[in-house]
C-alpha cells in the first residue's frame, strides 16, 4: 500500500513536469491573409510600455517556445490585466486574448510553450494602466521549422 502511494505521488510528479506545449496560433489562422493597411503605433506616450522579452523580436525561433512579454506602468499609475488585448493581425484579426487569458497578470504575459507554426507573426499587444492611458505595440515573431 505504502509503495502504490510512493509509486502514485512520484508519477504525478512526473506528468506535471513534463513541458506540454499549448496553441497560440494555428495552422489555419497562419494561412489567412494579412491584415491590410499601416500597423503604425503613436509616437511618445505617458501610456505603459510594453516589451517583448521572449522570443527576441525578429530572431528566429523553433516551436514551441516561450512568449513573454513585460508592461512597465510609468509614475504612480499601475496596469490594469483586464485591459490586455492581443490580437493576430490577420484578414480577418484573429483575437488571441481567450487563449492568453491565464498567462497575463499586471507584469505582462508569460505563455510557455507556445506552439506556433513556421512563418513571420504580427500581433499587437494593447494595454491600459489604471489612469486610462492606453499603449499598443506591434510584435514580430519569426518561427522556424
Amino acid at each position: 500500500m505504502k509503495f502504490t502511494k510512493v509509486l502514485f505521488a512520484s508519477l504525478a510528479l512526473t506528468v506535471s513536469q513534463l513541458a506540454i506545449s499549448a496553441p497560440l496560433i494555428s495552422a489555419k489562422e497562419a494561412a489567412l491573409p494579412p491584415a491590410a493597411g499601416s500597423l503604425a503605433t503613436r509616437g511618445i506616450s505617458r501610456g505603459p510600455a510594453i516589451k517583448l522579452a521572449s522570443p527576441e523580436a525578429d530572431t528566429p525561433v523553433a516551436a514551441p517556445f516561450d512568449f513573454k512579454v513585460n508592461f512597465e506602468a510609468r509614475g504612480d499609475a499601475k496596469i490594469d490585466p483586464s485591459s490586455v488585448k492581443v490580437v493576430y493581425m490577420k484578414s480577418p484579426f484573429v483575437d488571441l486574448t481567450p487563449r492568453l487569458k491565464n498567462a497575463i497578470s499586471a507584469n505582462g504575459i508569460d505563455f510557455a510553450k507556445a506552439d506556433v507554426p513556421p512563418g513571420t507573426h504580427t500581433i499587437r499587444v494593447t494595454v491600459k494602466d489604471s489612469e486610462g492611458r492606453e499603449t499598443n505595440s506591434v510584435l514580430n515573431l519569426v518561427v522556424n521549422k
